[in-house]
């Protein structure tokens, strides 16, 4: 079990805020930290890294890392941190960057070969693309078999099918190692893939916590769905008007009455919602 209750002033997205975090994470759990830019997520990691300080109470399997007397340093900590800019050693291999954090020759290999870098391990981090660099990240992370993995928005930088890619080897590696993982997204596909639980925060408060079904499904009732986007354009077309929004990676147009297109302005954030419709899916 991991108890957390910290708090520490912040200056965040929209002024002066205060990070104020309890929480209880059971062992072997995934959990997502989910929010807007300067919510306090990267905060609350390098928290729990001992890379920041902060008030209160940190313990992990009844060890504490933080109170009021003491931090224990980062390298004591038993964690792994994957970094979103992958902090490898350029001057260093593949498998030399894993060994520098263990001399464990044997694990080395065995996450090289779980991540398919086996036939790269000498070569240098220059040499390789944004998603193998990630993979050595996250094998250098679990070379001391951390009992927490931190990672923050580890694979943000990557295209959509090698983030789906990693994913995989990520979720393979924490149940493998039984580590209890922690990681900032923003993107919910990755989070319902990954994460048992999702933790929301906003202005440095947790406003929601639950299932990732619970948190990011937004619907209510059997026939209603919705996305929330940015409006980009009204065009008007004969006697209709057409919104140009943007939902996700996608841009779609939606048919618009004259009242709803007075009522918008280009920029704004919408949600585009239906009750009554019969939905396709297909491949």
């Amino acid at each position: 079990m991991i108890l957390i209750d910290i708090r520490k002033p912040l200056a965040g997205s929209s002024g002066e805020m205060t990070l104020r975090v309890k929480l209880e994470i059971e062992e072997k759990s995934f959990i997502a930290i989910a929010g807007e830019s300067g919510s306090g997520k990267t905060t609350l990691l390098r928290i729990l890294a001992g890379l920041e300080e902060a008030e209160g109470h940190i313990a992990v399997d009844r060890e504490t890392w933080l109170n009021g007397k003491k931090s224990l340093p980062p390298q004591k900590r038993e964690i792994g941190f994957v970094f979103q800019d992958y902090a490898l050693f350029e001057n260093m291999t593949i498998l030399q960057n894993l060994l520098f954090v263990e001399n464990d020759k044997t694990l080395a290999a065995h996450l090289l070969r779980l991540t398919s870098l086996e036939e790269l391990s000498h070569r240098y981090p220059a040499t390789l693309s944004g998603g193998q660099k990630q993979r050595v990240a996250l094998c250098r992370a679990m070379m001391k078999r951390p009992k927490l993995l931190l990672m923050d928005e580890p694979l943000s930088a990557l295209d959509p099918a090698m983030r789906t890619r990693l994913q995989f080897d990520i979720l393979r590696l924490h149940r493998e190692f039984g580590t209890t993982s922690l990681m900032v997204s923003h993107d919910p596909s990755e989070i319902y893939r990954l994460a048992d639980r999702v933790v929301m925060l906003d202005h440095g408060r947790i406003v929601r916590d639950g299932t990732p079904a619970e948190v990011l499904l937004q619907t209510s009732g059997s026939q209603k769905f919705s996305f929330k986007g940015e409006l980009l354009d009204i065009l008007t077309r004969d006697v209709i008007h057409v919104a140009v929004i943007s939902i996700g990676q996608q841009i779609v147009e939606v048919v618009l009455d004259e009242a709803e297109a007075k009522n918008l302005t280009i920029g704004d954030i919408v949600t585009v919602s239906t009750k009554a419709f019969a939905p396709v899916v297909s491949k």
